[in-house]
C-alpha cells in the first residue's frame, strides 16, 4: 500500500535536541537505499540541520525539507501520506502528538516515537487503534530508552525460558544519565496530571480485550523476588512495565501466566532515599500550577547535555526470569540512555519497519510484537548488547 510513496522515512522534529541526534544517526546509518527527509515548521532551522548533516555525509545536501506543523492538519496529513514510516520527536506528546498519530492511522503509515507518557499512549489506543488496524498502519510508541531496553530485554529473556509454562520476569535498571528540556517538560506533564493518567488507563481497559485464555500482569511487589547483588532496589513506576505486559498479551510465547516486576537498583541507601523523596517532591510540585510553571522554566525544550557529558553516561538493565524449573539472568546495556542511545533506537526502529521482513501486525503495537528479533539484531550491530549472564 505504501511502497510507491516518495519517502521510506520522514523525521519530524529534527530541530529539537533528540531529533537532531536522530537525524545525525540516519545520516550515518540509513544507507544509500533509504529515501528519507526532514520535516518541521521552521524551514530555516531545518536547513541548518541539513547543513550539519552534510559534514557527516555529503549526500545529505539533497535531503528534502518538508513543511509540517501540528497546528496545520493538512500539512500533517501530507507528511503521513508521503512516507512509509514517520518518526516524531515532537513532544510533550500529550500536547502535540495526536494529529500525527491520527494522520498515520488514516494513511496506513507506520509511526514511531519516543514517548514515555502513559496518558498519551492510552488515549491514542482508544481513539486511533481501530483505524490503524483497518489501514494496516503500525503505531509503535516508546521506541527510545522508554521502552526498548525493557520491552526487548524482557522478550529476549522469555525466549531463554521454557514454552507453555507460567513465567515471572523482573527487570533491574542501573543508569547514569542527564535530562534534556524536553524530558523535563514531559515528566512534569505526567506528574501534573496523575488523575488524567488514571482516567486514560480506565478508558483503555473498557475497549481493549484481554488475551484469550491467558493472564498477563504487572507485579506490584514493593521488593523483588530476585536478588542481583549488593545495593538497594525500588519499584520504578514508569511506562516500561505497561509496554512489557502489552507485548506479553500480544505474544503467546510469554506463556499462559506472565508477570513482570520493574525496579531501579542503586548501591547506597542514601541514593534510594533521595530518589524516593525526589519523586514525591516532583509529584507535589507538578500538581500545583504555580510550582509547575517554575519547574518548566528550569530547562527549555531543545536543551540537552553536551557530547562530553553524554560520553560518560551508560545504562544496564538486568533481567531475572523464572519458569518451568529454569532460571535465567540476562542483560541489556549501552551508552548514554536518554539521547545518544535513544536516537539510535528510534532510528533503527524506523529502519526496521521500512526495510525488514517482519510479522504481520497493525494497530497500536509494541516493539517486541512488531519487530522482535529483527530489531534486536539491528541494535546489537549498532552497539547495544543483549546477552545471557547465567542460565540454570
Amino acid at each position: 500500500m505504501t511502497a510507491d510513496r516518495p519517502y521510506d522515512v520522514v523525521l519530524f522534529g529534527a530541530t529539537g535536541f533528540t531529533g537532531a541526534l536522530t537525524a545525525e544517526y540516519l545520516a550515518r546509518h540509513a544507507g544509500p537505499g533509504t529515501r528519507w527527509a526532514l520535516a518541521g515548521r521552521n524551514q530555516a532551522k531545518l536547513a541548518a540541520v541539513r547543513d550539519r548533516l552534510v559534514e557527516l555525509d555529503p549526500a545529505c545536501a539533497g535531503l528534502p525539507l518538508l513543511h509540517a506543523d501540528t497546528t496545520d492538519a493538512a500539512s500533517i496529513q501530507e507528511i503521513a501520506e508521503s512516507a512509509r514510516v514517520v518518526i516524531t520527536t515532537v513532544g510533550p506528546y500529550v500536547r502535540y502528538g495526536e494529529p500525527l498519530v491520527a494522520a498515520c492511522a488514516r494513511a496506513g503509515t507506520d509511526y514511531v516515537d519516543l514517548t514515555g507518557e502513559p496518558t498519551f499512549v492510552d488515549r491514542m489506543y482508544v481513539k486511533h487503534h481501530d483505524t490503524a488496524v483497518r489501514s494496516g498502519a503500525r503505531i509503535v510508541h516508546a521506541c527510545g530508552f522508554d521502552s526498548i531496553p525493557h520491552d526487548l530485554g524482557a522478550y529476549f529473556t522469555v525466549k531463554q525460558l521454557p514454552e507453555g509454562v507460567p513465567l515471572h520476569v523482573e527487570g533491574f535498571l542501573r543508569v547514569r544519565g542527564d535530562a534534556s528540556g524536553g524530558t523535563l517538560h514531559s515528566a512534569v506533564g505526567i506528574f501534573g496530571d496523575a488523575a488524567g493518567m488514571v482516567r486514560a488507563e480506565r478508558e483503555r481497559r473498557k475497549v481493549e480485550a484481554p488475551p484469550a485464555g491467558r493472564t498477563v500482569r504487572i507485579s506490584r511487589r514493593p521488593a523483588p523476588k530476585a536478588r542481583i547483588g549488593g545495593g538497594w532496589t525500588l519499584p520504578l513506576p514508569t511506562i516500561d512495565p505497561r509496554i512489557v505486559v502489552r507485548s506479553a498479551a500480544a505474544l503467546d510465547r510469554y506463556g499462559p501466566d506472565f508477570s513482570y516486576g520493574h525496579y531501579v537498583a542503586v548501591k547506597r541507601l542514601a541514593t534510594a532515599a533521595g530518589m524516593a523523596a525526589g519523586s514525591g517532591a516532583l509529584l507535589a510540585l507538578a500538581t500545583l500550577p504555580p510550582t509547575r510553571s517554575l519547574l518548566l522554566r528550569l530547562r527549555t525544550p531543545g536543551d540537552g547535555p553536551s557530547e562530553e557529558r553524554r560520553a560518560r553516561n551508560w545504562f544496564s538493565v538486568k533481567f531475572v526470569g523464572e519458569g518451568g524449573g529454569r532460571r535465567v539472568v540476562t542483560e541489556v546495556a549501552g551508552g548514554d540512555p536518554g539521547y545518544t542511545e535513544t536516537a539510535k533506537m528510534l532510528a533503527e526502529s524506523a529502519l526496521c519497519l521500512a526495510h525488514d521482513d517482519l510479522p504481520a501486525t497493525s494497530g497500536q503495537v509494541t516493539t517486541a510484537a512488531a519487530m522482535g528479533d529483527a530489531l534486536i539484531e539491528r541494535l546489537v550491530k549498532a552497539g547495544i548488547s543483549f546477552r545471557v549472564l547465567d542460565a540454570g
